[in-house]
């Protein structure tokens, strides 16, 4: 694996699993020296991050992980709770039989690295997770839906509620996506909304108990 690669997994994992917390800064020595590579590659990891929304640049400051307040996260699931179910039920009516073997094969894997849960399986379940609800919204054939969709789905928040779930969860979401597939197969769109709102609302206990918040 390329020292920057080694980089942006090792640090984009610390964050997943709260090693890094929000609002923390992170100093390229520090992390170099830990992960064993350069500052280079670390530079490199931290850009990747930035990207995603992991991290932020502040000035004078440098790399800060992003923070997330317990108002933000409620908004977030709430507003995926109400239309991500839609882009599922229109998936149900409009996804290609493609689009249905490639849903499939994603939840698959999601469903493999969730019970094997070898080195490094948080970074590449994030990527899966992320991939999957991206290509339900494209099944869903609906530009309108996932331009509203679009700065929800790919909040990092998302990403890094995957570090909170226990083993548990996490077998139980990829299942839900394998469920949900089902339910694409089956053309049944009551079925597919059903498991999505589920799914999303199964995350924001998850965040609750996380967070130690209490819920509504």
């Amino acid at each position: 694996m390329r020292a920057a690669e080694r980089a942006y997994t090792a640090i984009r994992e610390g964050i997943l699993l709260g090693r890094h917390a929000g609002g923390v800064r992170l100093i390229e020595t520090e992390l170099a020296l830990a992960i064993g590579v350069s500052r280079t590659p670390v530079r490199e990891a931290l850009r990747r991050l930035h990207a995603e929304g992991l991290v932020h640049f502040l000035p004078n400051h440098g790399a800060v992980v992003a923070l997330f307040e317990a108002r933000d996260a409620e908004e977030i699931f709430e507003l995926r709770a109400m239309l991500e179910p839609i882009s599922a039920r229109l998936a149900a009516e409009r996804a290609s039989p493609e689009a249905i073997a490639e849903l499939r094969a994603l939840a698959e894997v999601q469903v493999r690295e969730s019970k094997r849960r070898r080195t490094g399986f948080l970074a590449r379940i994030g990527d899966l997770n992320d991939r999957f609800h991206r290509a339900i919204q494209a099944a869903a054939d609906s530009p309108r839906l996932a331009k509203m969709l679009a700065g929800l789905t790919e909040a990092p928040l998302i990403l890094r509620t995957f570090g909170q779930y226990s083993p548990a969860e996490l077998q139980r979401s990829a299942e839900q996506h394998l469920e949900l597939v089902q339910a694409l197969e089956a053309r049944d769109p009551i079925w597919a909304h059903g498991i999505m709102q589920a799914h999303i609302l199964a995350g924001r206990a998850t965040y609750i108990r996380s967070r130690g918040l209490q819920q509504d």
